[in-house]
């Protein structure tokens, strides 16, 4: 039966989305997502690597799995494999994640997300996450002036061309039994570094445009825990791309109608706990307990003492534990997948020491 949990277990431990995928996932997937590629991602081999994948996480010891995101190129690209209307990024520098949408999307799959989601509900008993990218997130990566506009004259167009696909797929994996639903939305997490926020002309429009079309999405949808996740982008061993506390943002982020806020505070770069104390008080608060970025393995001990110190701003039974991000956003990822599993076992062990303790 589907594990509906709207509110986690104390010190619940689960991932934020992906796992580096193995080099046989990769081989299975084409160069460029699309109809071959949804294609390629219900497969039996596909569909036997996400076993493992589901597996991975069970014998690690965690109460919240997905299927590692194996099926698809990167976290933005499941939009490409709903909906026609991508190319190729012609670009070679910057290359934007491989596709830029180029024609009027057009639904040729509705409801794929949910088809792949079924797959992980029946093939485990702890509660699922799928993870969605937010409207803007898709507008930053994959609009690009000189090759979209014909097809969609602005950004902003893009954007809320976006909403209703989402919002459909959203609709689907709640019917289906998926337990939480996570919005990524990176870019708005960036706006904290002062860098960042002076490349543009009104970076609250951009705060609160994100914001808005999130809150389109998820209107009215209950039944399923909505969960939102900011991080300050993932670039494997080579960092992060902004730095920054929470605090320019905070404002906005409690615009945001989520039950659960799935942040990062394992790096110097995420500021400090104490920015927790400020979030809305019934809401629910992932915290970014374990490092995903570099080789370091943080012990048990390490993680039990950020959780603890989280405490001193919000109460254990609103925390559950975390990465800070996906440990494999795209399908470029070089992080070892067994790297990936140590730290996730670490993690399940410092949620049952900390229920041991204060449950």
């Amino acid at each position: 039966m589907p594990v509906r949990l709207k509110d986690p277990k104390l010190f619940e431990a689960g991932v934020v989305g992906s796992l580096p995928r193995p080099r046989a996932v990769i081989d299975m997937l084409p160069a460029v997502p699309g109809s071959e590629s949804a294609d390629a991602a219900q497969t039996p081999q596909m569909d036997a690597a996400v076993l493992y994948a589901i597996a991975l996480q069970e014998t690690a010891g965690l109460d919240l799995v997905s299927d590692g995101e194996w099926r698809r190129h990167a976290y933005t690209h499941i939009i490409a494999d709903v909906a026609s209307g991508f190319s190729r990024d012609p670009r070679t520098n910057p290359n934007r994640w491989g596709i830029t949408v180029t024609e009027p999307m057009e639904v040729v799959r509705p409801g794929l997300l949910a088809k792949e989601a079924a797959f992980l509900v029946n093939s485990t008993n702890r509660a699922t996450k799928v993870c969605l990218p937010s409207p803007y997130l898709l507008g930053v990566r994959l609009w690009e002036a000189n090759w979209s506009k014909p097809a969609y004259p602005t950004r902003e167009s893009f954007m809320n061309a976006c909403v209703p696909i989402l919002r459909n797929e959203l609709y689907s994996l709640r019917d289906i039994g998926v337990s939480v639903v996570q919005i990524d939305e990176p870019h708005l997490a960036v706006l904290v570094d002062p860098k960042i926020r002076a490349t543009f002309e009104d970076p609250q429009y951009e705060q609160d445009l994100a914001a808005d079309l999130i809150n389109q999405v998820i209107e009215g949808v209950d039944g399923i825990r909505l969960a939102l996740h900011l991080c300050r982008r993932n670039w494997g061993r080579k960092g992060w791309g902004a730095e920054g506390g929470y605090e320019p943002i905070i404002e906005t982020m409690k615009k945001i109608k989520v039950n659960q806020y799935v942040l990062e505070f394992s790096i110097p770069a995420a500021g400090d706990q104490a920015i927790l104390k400020n979030m809305p008080e019934d809401s629910l608060i992932g915290l970014g307990a374990v490092g995903c970025r570099f080789e370091h393995i943080d012990t048990v001990q390490a993680i039990v003492e950020r959780v603890e110190e989280a405490m001193r701003f919000v109460d254990p039974e609103r925390l559950s534990l975390n990465p800070d991000c996906g440990f494999a956003p795209g399908i470029q990822s070089e992080i070892p997948l067994d790297e990936a599993y140590l730290k996730l076992r670490n993690e399940s062990e410092a949620a049952r020491r900390l229920r041991d303790k204060y449950g």
